[in-house]
């Protein structure tokens, strides 16, 4: 599907159905240097399953285009016009990683626009690594392989995909090689200057769920569990073995607490 946001052209997976806009949206927002193709799973059950659904890829990433975003904050900002462009009043904002900060600023930033937020692979504090930003402001496959290696379990570093003949680490490198040069440092630029996690989730007056990686290498599980104590009522749910890449390496669970299973 096609929108148009702040006059650029934006595609978005509607999760393998006609978009209605007549049904509760939930929009799902990819992590840094990453684009729609990792909601394939979640995208199409909520969208069999009476919901509309938009996973955007965000501007200047995947087939949308636009500027690169630099901040959480305008990030957020945008996925409120988004849902307005959609014709939507409300949407549940479904965010892995970078995607998870964006959800919460926005449920902070615009209330009135969120009905519900569930956070995957999130933290307090997002800081990135000097060597992973330098390798990616230049442009260096050196930050797609950190980016690989830290964002994967134990398990998933030795295979353990649960689709017969894929392999996780490749499936990751040839999305971020994908992107276009600049995405990955303006995104993980964008999260280690993010601050305002634990005074967004102060503001949070919606349901939340936090899903976390037991050895989430890029956002600590302890990271993760002080954030869900910030945001009052919020679910927290751990996914044993797992680390940061939990849509790739536990799909199932992760589809299972999202629905609330």
């Amino acid at each position: 599907m096609r929108l148009k946001v702040d006059g650029n052209d934006i595609f978005a997976s509607t999760g393998g159905r006609p978009f209605d806009p007549s049904l509760p949206l939930v929009v799902f927002l990819h992590g840094a240097g990453f684009d729609h193709t990792i909601w394939a799973l979640p995208g199409r059950w909520f969208a069999h399953h009476g919901h509309s659904v938009l996973a955007p890829d965000l501007p200047g990433h995947g087939r949308s285009g636009g500027a690169l975003i630099p901040t959480i904050s305008a990030m957020a900002d945008w996925v409120a016009k988004l849902i307005e462009a959609a014709g939507a009043p409300r949407a549940r904002l479904v965010g892995h990683s970078m995607g998870s900060l964006i959800a919460l600023e926005a449920a902070s930033r615009h209330p009135d626009k969120v009905s519900e937020i569930s956070l995957i692979a999130a933290g307090a504090s997002m800081k990135v690594s000097p060597d992973l930003l330098t390798s990616a402001q230049a442009n260096h496959h050196d930050a797609i392989d950190m980016v690989s290696i830290w964002g994967l379990g134990f398990r998933a570093s030795l295979g353990g995909s649960r689709a017969p003949g894929l392999w996780m680490h490749a499936g990751g490198e040839r999305v971020l090689e994908d992107t276009p040069d600049g995405a990955l440092f303006n995104d993980l630029s964008a999260c280690n200057d993010y601050t305002r996690a634990i005074e967004a989730a102060a503001a949070v007056t919606v349901p939340a769920t936090l899903i976390l990686g037991e050895r989430d290498m890029m956002t600590p599980l302890k990271s993760g569990t002080e954030l869900a104590g910030a945001i009052k009522g919020a679910r927290r749910v751990v996914l044993r073995g797992a680390g940061h890449m939990l849509t790739a390496e536990q799909p199932d669970e992760v589809l299972a607490a999202l629905i609330g299973k």
